[in-house]
């Protein structure tokens, strides 16, 4: 079996192939280098945690970043968290000691709250075991339970029947002034904005100030519970002259951090990372509170373990995408190579390929081999009026020309004396047998 395609037709599968080509390799292009859109929840009480991490997603828009960042505003972390654990979102800015975090690889150190547990002026207490029969309020509510029921395990602070009540920020100076509560806890990171925010809260009226109360036990409290630091507050954090606290205090700190699903591939991770890290950079003059950002711990036994791609990327082992293809890219070629020779010897094995498709000495030479098989005259008689209607034909396109099909005359007349001498002889050999 022989297949003849006309010029047309092998100018219009070449463009085919060629426009699949194109197309193939266009679209492998374009799927490998479309960004990437990942959800990311953040909030806070005031808003500045999602505008941050908008500000950050515009920043990996504005850089053509690999992966991309479409914010969902809640009211706290705490919020973010549950937003995570239902799978809802892709990413998440946490606090280490709320929600579900079975599903959460650490990408980002994000911050740190701070507890604070203050005192209005000329209070007597000056210690945890002195807010035996107090009441403290709990600035912020829920998202600071967990914190409130830690120091309430390692003080065993209901026994003392300390009572602990839910505050809004705004309800605070009135609580204090009134003796609502005897102390105000509050859990904030401690940068100006922040800090300011307490001091406004807890200043009163007079010319005294709040004194903050040390919880000594810390390191204990975060042996037990793994999301908590010990942390030394520096002299005067909340106010410079006087200093509160008046020297060094110790407490208890909770790390904030940007955590994606354990699901979500590394390449992927690695990627926003370095963008995050990238953006941070550029937009810490805007938002000092990012100067806290970094790493978080890279320990087989922290808390929230590090994302593989986070931890390719701090570590410095990410691969670029020569070195984590390089052996298909070697392979490759070579397979394909031999696919396409299996190809090729299937093609002609069947027949539809080879130099001789498809021109006109595939008859001639055809009629050579019935010549041979021929057993009588009129066979060859046969042959010869087919013979005749070949060379007419083809010497027709000749003349006409402009035919790339055609063959030289010489060619022909070539083709038509080998024929013709096996005709011949054919003849002498069926003459001798019939005698």
């Amino acid at each position: 079996m022989s297949l003849q395609l006309r010029p047309w037709l092998k100018i219009a599968l070449v463009g085919i192939t060629t426009a699949l080509a194109v197309g193939a390799g266009v679209f492998g292009y374009r799927y490998f280098t479309y960004p990437i859109t990942l959800t990311v929840a953040a909030g806070s009480a005031d808003g500045y945690a999602a505008q941050i991490v908008s500000s950050i997603a515009g920043r990996l828009t504005a850089t053509s970043s690999p992966v991309r960042l479409k914010v969902v505003s809640v009211d706290s972390a705490f919020d973010a968290a549950k937003l995570f654990s239902t799978g809802k979102v892709d990413l998440a800015i946490i606090r280490a000691d709320v929600g579900d975090l079975s599903e959460a690889r650490t990408v980002v150190l994000a911050g740190h709250g701070v507890v604070l547990i203050i005192v209005p002026p000329g209070s007597s207490i000056d210690s945890i075991d002195a807010l035996k029969g107090a009441t403290v309020g709990v600035v912020g509510g829920v998202p600071n339970h967990a914190v409130v029921e830690a120091m309430k395990q390692e003080y065993d602070l209901a026994s003392k029947k300390v009572i602990f009540k839910d505050l809004a920020v705004a309800d605070v100076p009135k609580a204090l002034q009134s003796k609502q509560v005897s102390a105000a806890l509050f859990v904030v990171p401690p940068t100006q904005k922040y800090l300011s925010i307490v001091r406004t809260a807890v200043q009163g009226k007079g010319k005294g100030k709040p004194s903050l109360i040390a919880i000594e036990d810390a390191g204990a409290i975060a042996e037990v519970a793994g999301a908590y630091e010990s942390y030394d507050l520096p002299k005067g954090t909340l106010w410079g002259s006087p200093p509160v606290p008046d020297d060094d205090l110790t407490t208890l700190r909770v790390p904030f951090y940007l955590v994606a699903s354990k699901k979500l591939s590394d390449d992927v991770v690695g990627n926003l990372t370095r963008a995050i890290m990238n953006a941070r950079r550029e937009l810490i003059s805007e938002y000092p509170l990012l100067a806290q950002m970094g790493a978080p711990s890279t320990d087989k036994d922290a808390y929230i373990p590090i994302h593989p791609g986070a931890a390719a990327y701090y570590g410095d082992t990410q691969q670029s995408f020569l070195d984590k293809y390089s052996n298909e890219l070697y392979y490759g070629p070579m397979a394909f190579g031999a696919i396409a020779s299996g190809l090729i010897a299937a093609w002609k094995f069947l027949g539809l390929g080879g130099n001789r498709v498809g021109t006109p000495l595939d008859p001639l030479y055809a009629l050579a081999a019935r010549i041979r098989k021929s057993k009588v005259e009129d066979e060859l008689v046969e042959i010869e009026d087919e013979i005749d209607d070949i060379l007419r034909t083809e010497l027709a396109k000749t003349a006409r020309g402009g035919d790339e099909t055609a063959l030289d005359p010489g060619i022909l007349s070539l083709a038509a004396h080998r024929l013709e001498n096996l005709i011949h002889y054919r003849r002498m050999v069926l003459a001798a047998t019939s005698h």
